[in-house]
């Protein structure tokens, strides 16, 4: 076994190998520690990608076997989905947290998933684990990270603010206030206006990372056009467990819900008030109906895997 190989063996300490203790330098007098940490996650990488996906029969007879105590099944299951968990923590990148770091609390989560996952739901594995593996990351930037010190439901709540102030802006051509994001969210102007003010600082595409000097955001993003197989997978398998959900709701109430959360074939958010344009009715009469949806949707794993596609819910 090569000496840096990463080991699969579970446990909070994560897959990805920690960094070596001591600082060393290069010949600029920076240190590696970036360097190595880059390494260590590509060797990881490599090494997860290729773990072939399970097929449905193999996922679910791995899941009853999870159930039943059996740490081998629950170990092959959560290794055959460790790929979903870096495309979620790269979403959550230059928060304060190194994406190796993100991904080892992100794959903590998706172990608890496994634990609790039941097949009989109907639904893919990760649908219900991409909730958890959030989850987790989340609790990790609200105690450790720099930028993000906040209750992990705030750190929820800051993020719902953000999109729909960007959302809000984008439709309406001007900056949006905390009374109107307030507005559409259904929250105080004092929740907002403070979730404003931590999300006040903002990183430079050519700000270094912590930890690794030489590398900036711009250096490392991928190019969002480009839709990896993986993000592709999930989000597919997400979408038809929503379906599954949205199916339980009034055409009207689906229609609302979708039209809102940009869950619709064309993928756009649309206002309380667009909607009501839309539906030729009032503004208030489309928060009403969106408000009984969302309450009706808000119970037990259902909630959890809306929320794993869109934080509102």
């Amino acid at each position: 076994m090569a000496k840096n190989k990463p080991t699969f063996a579970l446990g909070r300490a994560g897959y990805i190998p920690k960094r070596r203790e001591g600082k060393t330098s290069n010949m600029n007098g920076r240190p590696k520690r970036g360097r190595e940490e880059g390494e260590a996650l590509d060797l990881y990488l490599n090494e997860i990608g290729r773990i072939p996906l399970l097929t449905g029969e193999q996922e679910r007879a791995l899941a009853t076997r999870v159930r039943e105590g059996d740490e081998e099944a629950c170990q092959k299951l959560v290794q055959s989905n460790l790929r979903f968990v870096v495309s979620v923590a790269k979403q959550y990148q230059n928060q304060g947290m190194t994406l190796g770091d993100l991904i080892n609390e992100g794959n903590v989560g998706l172990m608890k998933a496994a634990k609790r996952f039941d097949p009989s739901l109907g639904f893919k594995f990760i649908s219900y684990a991409v909730w958890w593996i959030r989850q987790a990351v989340l609790q990790a930037l609200s105690e450790q990270s720099r930028i993000v010190r906040l209750p992990l439901n705030k750190v929820g709540d800051l993020q719902k603010i953000n999109r729909t102030k960007e959302m809000l802006e984008k439709d309406g051509g001007q900056p949006a206030d905390a009374a109107t994001i307030a507005d559409e969210l259904g929250m105080s102007s004092e929740d907002v206006t403070r979730a404003l003010q931590i999300a006040g600082t903002h990183l430079s595409l050519d700000a270094p990372f912590a930890g690794a000097e030489d590398t900036s955001l711009m250096d490392i993003l991928e190019d969002e056009a480009v839709v990896s197989p993986d993000v592709a997978a999930l989000e597919g398998s997400l979408r038809d467990a929503i379906d599954v959900c949205l199916s339980q709701l009034s055409a009207r109430e689906e229609l609302v819900v979708r039209l809102y959360s940009g869950l619709s074939a064309d993928g756009m958010k649309l206002t309380l008030e667009e909607i009501g344009v839309r539906l030729n009715i009032t503004r208030e009469r489309v928060r009403q109906i969106k408000e009984k949806a969302l309450k009706r949707l808000r119970i037990g794993n259902r909630a959890r895997l809306l929320r794993s596609f869109y934080d509102s819910f």
